[in-house]
């Protein structure tokens, strides 16, 4: 198993595809995008199969969940999903997005094997899409959508951030779309992993704002802890159901105690941790001819020095040097 000294096991892996992506996200990059990994520092899609298959063979990881940057832009990714859906046991499969070539790919990635889908969409305005983005690629995402919930990647979900000043006002149209769509709804408190550092914390939409704003037309129930187990995601029923919508408060609601995620970037490096600023390679390792156990005893070594928490309550908090699209969701 991959524990911790705390006692937390992670059963949840996060694997970065790509740092690339297709979108300049105001509160991840910079508009001009970022110093990409060169392709030979990037794992291929052999190594990516063979440490998804240690995680799952051997260290006891049950789910998947593919990311990027933008997973789509991975040439090989219907691949590796069939392969990793190959394995034994066989993990449950889900991919985060931004929804763009989407409309595409979704049935070809649910006959592969993939099982579900998040993504990304903050607001439901075009002009407003392009000014948070600095693209006008709006309905290629509502047709992602819409092509994903077709080819059975459900439940689909779908990752909101708001931003004062930007999209801070539509909470409960968000809502209201999601819930007429079939769609969950997750809100995501902005979190200090922009490329640019400028994250503060006195100026992000909290929980508790979009909570507020949430009731001025609904009715929200809590969902039990029962029901939430290790989910980032606190959630609450939506006017007596069956609607859900959740809220991943990551900076004013930490939830590093349930924690059971390890991560692993694109170019090979184990975080234990989003805002971890240590890795461990095992690229390296694989290169070097190490063996399955071998790969295996650095993963768990890895996760055994994993912090308590995020340490973002912490004065001395530092971001990491590394940004989302790095890092991997």
């Amino acid at each position: 198993m991959l524990i911790d000294t705390f006692d937390r096991v992670a059963t949840d892996l996060r694997v970065s595809l790509t740092d690339r992506c297709n979108l300049r996200c105001t509160y991840c990059m910079p508009e001009e995008g970022l110093e990409w990994l060169a392709k030979p520092d990037l794992l291929s899609d052999d190594e990516i199969v063979r440490l998804i298959g240690i995680a799952v063979t051997d260290l006891g990881i049950e789910e998947v969940r593919f990311t990027g940057g933008e997973p789509l832009l991975r040439p090989g990714l219907t691949g590796i999903v069939a392969r990793c859906a190959a394995l034994e046991p066989r993990p449950k499969m889900s991919l985060t997005t931004n929804g763009i070539g989407l409309e595409r790919t979704a049935s070809a990635l649910r006959e592969a094997g993939l099982d579900r889908v998040n993504v990304s969409l903050d607001t439901l305005r075009p002009d407003v899409f392009q000014r948070m983005t600095r693209r006008k690629r709006h309905h290629d995402v509502l047709s992602g959508l819409e092509a994903a919930r077709a080819a059975g990647l459900t439940p689909v979900k779908v990752n909101t951030v708001l931003m004062p000043g930007l999209n801070d006002d539509e909470a409960p149209d968000l809502l209201a779309w999601a819930v007429e769509n079939d769609y969950e709804l997750r809100f995501i408190e902005q979190m200090p992993l922009d490329a640019q550092h400028g994250w503060k914390r006195d100026g992000m939409i909290t929980a508790g704002d979009i909570l507020t704003s949430l009731r001025t037309r609904f009715d929200l129930t809590p969902e039990g802890e029962d029901e939430r187990g290790s989910a980032p995601a606190e959630r609450w029923v939506v006017d007596g159901g069956p609607a859900r919508v959740g809220v991943i408060a990551s900076v004013t609601r930490p939830f590093c105690r349930a924690c059971d995620r390890t991560r692993l970037t694109a170019d090979g490096q184990v975080r234990t941790c989003l805002f971890a600023r240590e890795e461990s390679d095992l690229r390296g390792a694989l290169r070097s001819g190490a063996s399955d156990a071998e790969v295996a005893g650095l993963w768990k070594t890895a996760m055994w020095g994993k912090k308590a928490g995020s340490g973002l309550d912490d004065p001395s908090f530092l971001q990491p040097q590394r940004p989302m699209s790095a890092i991997g969701g």
